[in-house]
């Protein structure tokens, strides 16, 4: 991180996006990443190193942010769901375009494990799913998700978000509107920048 700020010569406030809770910029899960980071005061530690005025937060609650401000939920009502799929599945819900941070859907139990180890892009990856596959396991989780939240709007984000027409029209038996994120991958940056940006 460092070195791409100095690359840049920023001298203003850093975004800096985490892939579990984050409260007060103390990171509390760590999920898909070393356990190191539970407990840990990381905007103190990041700012420390940067030297810069550091706002931390939940990597999906940024997209989310992002997707509700300038993508496929601008101007939306109602409660919107956005999801990244990758190497877990992370989640933002939106209630008449407030967000209610680190919701942590993908670790709602599906098939008694974790929803994000049977229907993540990760998931997709190791067992070498097709999409078709793989779509009846994410309608799975949408439908679990669907029945507890009553959504009207889903968007489905992260990497696999630019492949949306492979896996999407696949998805039957799910009431809310589902598109693909507008911002696509870029979504956590534009989310981590928008929120340096009102630190």
């Amino acid at each position: 991180m460092a070195e791409v700020v100095g690359h840049f010569d920023w001298s203003g406030p850093v975004g800096i996006t985490f892939p579990g809770v984050v409260t007060g910029g103390v990171t509390r899960t760590a999920a898909n990443v070393d356990k190191g980071w539970i407990d840990l005061d990381a905007r103190t530690l990041l700012s420390g190193k940067l030297s810069l005025p550091v706002t931390v937060l939940n990597d999906a609650d940024a997209a989310g942010v992002a997707e509700m401000t300038f993508g496929a939920g601008r101007g939306r009502k109602g409660t919107v769901i956005v999801l990244t799929l990758g190497t877990g599945i992370g989640s933002a819900l939106f209630i008449d375009g407030k967000l209610v941070p680190n919701t942590e859907l993908g670790h709602l139990e599906l098939n008694g494990h974790d929803a994000e180890k049977h229907a993540s892009t990760k998931a997709k990856e190791d067992e070498d799913l097709s999409w078709h596959h793989w779509a009846h396991r994410v309608q799975k989780y949408l439908a679990h998700v669907e029945m507890l939240f009553s959504p009207e709007l889903f968007i489905i984000g992260g990497g696999v978000s630019r492949k949306a027409e492979k896996f999407l029209p696949l998805i039957e038996h799910v009431r809310a509107e589902m598109v693909p994120a507008e911002l696509q991958n870029n979504a956590g940056i534009v989310g981590a920048a928008m929120a340096a940006a009102g630190s």
